[in-house]
């Protein structure tokens, strides 16, 4: 990944102060996401950009070899499962472009929220909370904490008190509650500020998590608005 990703854009004002930059799952694409903007619509928010970024498309190996939009390789679903630490470190430096690209357009790292569903909350989590510039949160939709074992040797000071709201279905057969458990438990033993939400859904996104959501939004931007 040395070319920067294609990204879709939606602004809820002229001249954003803030962004949300948008991960989104294993064979979507940018637009999965998209339609939710109007959804987080607040007048208590400042104007935002909302960038949806576009996996590459690679051969994943859970899915026979087929070649898929996917943020990393996957080998399987088991909580020990093989890890494809290459791809996941190579997507980290892609995702850290996009928000240097961000600040480069005049949106400070503490005015940026790097969100995430399934991979991409994978990816949200990994790479948040190994920047060495302090965001203003982390949302972690319906994933997981990949590499978690090597977490605590490379949490970057710069995030260790950024605001992490981590939300997953009770009904969940894709990732399993269980596996967003063990990553609640790993940043609850690190010291990290956490909101965990649970809703009666499978894998997917809730009314009632949008409305969080935007709850989260209002409070980790109030400060900088």
């Amino acid at each position: 990944m040395d070319t920067m990703l294609e990204t879709i854009e939606r602004t809820t004002g002229p001249n954003p102060t803030h962004s949300v930059i948008w991960l989104h799952g294993l064979g979507a694409d940018g637009h999965d996401f998209e339609p939710i903007v109007p959804d987080l619509a607040d007048p208590r928010l400042p104007a935002i950009r909302f960038v949806f970024p576009h996996a590459p498309v690679r051969p994943v190996t859970l899915n026979q070899g087929m070649p898929m939009r996917a943020w990393y390789d996957l080998y399987g679903l088991d909580r020990d499962a093989r890890e494809d630490v290459d791809g996941i470190r190579a997507t980290r430096r892609a995702v850290e472009a996009l928000i240097t690209r961000e600040a480069e357009r005049g949106v400070p790292h503490k005015n940026i929220v790097l969100a995430g569903f399934s991979q991409g909350c994978a990816m949200a989590l990994y790479t948040g909370l190994r920047l060495d510039d302090s965001l203003a949160g982390i949302l972690g939709l319906s994933g997981y904490l990949p590499l978690r074992n090597t977490l605590a040797a490379e949490h970057h000071p710069a995030n260790a008190q950024t605001p992490v709201f981590l939300a997953h279905g009770t009904q969940d057969m894709v990732v399993p509650l269980t596996y967003a458990e063990i990553s609640r438990d790993v940043l609850e033993g690190l010291g990290q500020p956490l909101q965990w939400q649970t809703y009666p859904m499978p894998h997917g996104l809730h009314p009632q998590e949008l409305d969080d959501i935007r709850e989260f939004l209002v409070r980790v931007f109030a400060a900088e608005v």
